[in-house]
């Protein structure tokens, strides 16, 4: 079995007020370094095969279909066995 480990991220152009607010929300507790923060999805999804190349197709396919909008997201994965 293949596990992928996707991280979705906003482009850096693009604003980011869940991660504006958790700044802030930083910026109140003391935390006066933090300079930006964020926000990101995680997403795991287990395959049921040992073949790198197809179930790298596979999660390519299913990163751009569904799980980032290229209009405002980047996305890069990793497969590791599981």
């Amino acid at each position: 079995m293949l596990k992928a480990k996707i991280f979705v991220q906003l482009k850096p152009s693009v604003l980011d007020p869940q991660g504006k607010a958790v700044s802030n929300s930083l910026h109140n507790l003391g935390f006066s370094s933090v300079f930006e923060t964020r926000i990101s999805k995680y997403i795991e999804i287990s395959f049921d095969s040992e073949d790198k190349a197809r179930t790298a197709q596979e999660t390519e396919k299913i990163c751009k279909s569904l799980l980032a909008n290229p209009n405002t997201e980047s996305y890069h994965f990793e497969l590791e066995e599981c």
